[in-house]
């Protein structure tokens, strides 16, 4: 094999890895962002915490909370929250109850998403449990009550982008998911 041959099939062969390594970056991208965006609060993501991470008392500052709900085009669900809104002491812990029913005639597999606005307020607004971190499977026709237990942090009132605000929308859409794709 001659040098000139030598470096094309080195330089054949980094670039076939490369194609694999941006292709493996593309498949990975989307749960690496999901993870910076909890992490961060980063585009109005709420954050994700322990039970340990609670604040020790409510600061008494009373924020209203919306809810929001919405199913994908296609999605055979009737999804709402059992309250619209509702008031929040900053710090207090909250539940707020969210009703999904499977208005097809077989079993659907669901994932909800999730914001807040205003955006700022995202990196403030903590779920302790939520339905959205996990796949929803509803039988055909089932009706369920999902959970969604929340506190706004107390360190919103020390931040000047959000220590004005006085409502808070926590907004869910849930998608299906695709059984064949995931190996079910």
């Amino acid at each position: 094999m001659t040098a000139l041959a030598q470096r094309n099939a080195k330089t054949g062969a980094l670039a076939g890895l490369l194609a694999v390594a941006m292709i493996a970056l593309g498949f990975a991208a989307v749960p690496i962002y999901r993870i910076f965006c909890q992490v961060t609060g980063f585009g109005g993501t709420t954050m994700r915490v322990a039970e340990s991470a609670l604040p020790a008392k409510p600061v008494g500052k009373i924020l209203s909370i919306r809810f929001d709900s919405n199913v994908a085009e296609g999605m055979p669900w009737h999804f709402v929250p059992e309250k619209f809104t509702d008031n929040a002491a900053i710090g207090a812990r909250k539940i707020a109850i969210y009703t999904a029913k499977n208005l097809s005639s077989a079993p659907i597999t669901g994932r909800a998403t999730f914001n807040v606005t205003p955006i700022q307020a995202g990196k403030y607004f903590s779920k302790i449990q939520c339905f959205c971190f996990t796949e929803q499977t509803l039988k055909a026709g089932q009706e369920v009550r999902m959970p969604v237990t929340y506190f706004v942090d107390p360190k919103i009132m020390d931040d000047p982008d959000t220590k004005d605000i006085s409502e808070i929308t926590l907004s869910y859409t849930f998608y299906p998911v695709d059984q064949s794709a995931s190996g079910r």
